[in-house]
């Protein structure tokens, strides 16, 4: 049974914890419009854009909308071409990327867009096709890294674009592995946990790739192993928010200090989800949509967690 949780039986706050000096608190912020899980989630601008997902109805959303924290609103954007759910979105600072995904059918897409001047354009398709991956930024290259590939198989390489000439290229991957998180701080892209397979197949995996190197390299492992998680990086902290796992859905909220080498808790998610798009903007990391149980479950929910300035 696919069940919906919406924004507005949320808690405001929980407890309070620190990074650094900075005292945080998860907040409620304004539902979703349609709730849906599996989507993708990038920071474009002052805003924070949503897209695809699968729905109540099981159906693969074309729908995009970006979330104001600042009026704490959201708003329309222009449907993408094709509905997807498991797809990848990146932003530039200027414009706003959608990599594959999977269809209504289950099937991986190689499909490329990208938003510009409130028109979605087709972009050349990516090499292999990619859905449940992740994508960062680094040196001008929007790397799609893991995943599911044709056949459903995981994906051993990873993609690079070239944000400067438009052309895709086939670089090394980091262990293969799907439903992963992805995110970009400072020229490095970095890849924290997923899974192989099902609930039981988590990984504490974590690993950073320079673009041009030849290799990923392995990091302090996630202090917990999580599938279906969510990354974003911001001053210093490369962040994971939510994932699923044999017992439910994971409410733990961890952090990187990149400097220090090491893992630190952050608060609880207050309604723990999975396949929740997960940006930072502003000195807060959002959690948005998502499953709160296993499985095909839906959500509005909306939180935002203050990282300090």
């Amino acid at each position: 049974m696919i069940r919906a949780t919406l924004g507005a039986v949320l808690v405001p706050c929980v407890a309070a914890a620190t990074v650094g000096a900075a005292v945080m608190d998860w907040e409620m912020r304004a539902a979703m419009p349609v709730p849906r899980t599996e989507v993708a989630a990038a920071a474009l601008g002052s805003e924070v854009v949503v897209l695809g997902g699968l729905t109540l109805d099981r159906g693969a959303s074309r729908r995009v909308d970006a979330y104001s924290p600042e009026l704490n609103r959201w708003r329309r954007l222009p449907d993408l071409p094709v509905g997807v759910h498991h797809a990848m979105a990146a932003a530039d600072g200027v414009r706003l990327y959608a990599f594959g995904g999977y269809t209504a059918q289950g099937v991986p897409l190689r499909t490329a867009f990208v938003l510009e001047r409130m028109r979605w354009r087709a972009l050349p398709r990516m090499p292999f096709p990619r859905a449940a991956a992740g994508v960062g930024i680094a040196r001008r290259r929007i790397v799609v890294a893991g995943g599911v590939g044709a056949g459903g198989r995981l994906a051993r390489n990873a993609l690079s674009f070239d944000l400067q000439s438009r052309q895709w290229s086939v670089v090394v991957g980091p262990t293969a592995r799907e439903h992963l998180g992805v995110t970009a701080y400072q020229g490095i892209v970095y890849a924290v946990g997923g899974r192989t397979s099902g609930l039981d197949t988590n990984l504490l995996h974590f690993e950073s790739y320079r673009p041009g190197q030849k290799s990923w390299q392995r990091l302090a492992p996630v202090p917990s192993a999580r599938g279906g998680t969510g990354a974003a990086a911001y001053d210093g902290l490369v962040l994971s928010a939510g994932g699923e796992e044999p017992g439910g859905t994971i409410a733990d909220v961890l952090a990187y200090r990149i400097a220090e080498r090491r893992w630190v808790p952050l608060p609880d998610l207050p309604t723990p989800r999975h396949g929740a798009g997960v940006a930072a903007l502003g000195g807060r990391l959002f959690v948005i949509g998502g499953g709160p149980e296993p499985g095909l479950t839906v959500s509005s929910a909306n939180e935002a967690l203050a990282l300090g300035p």
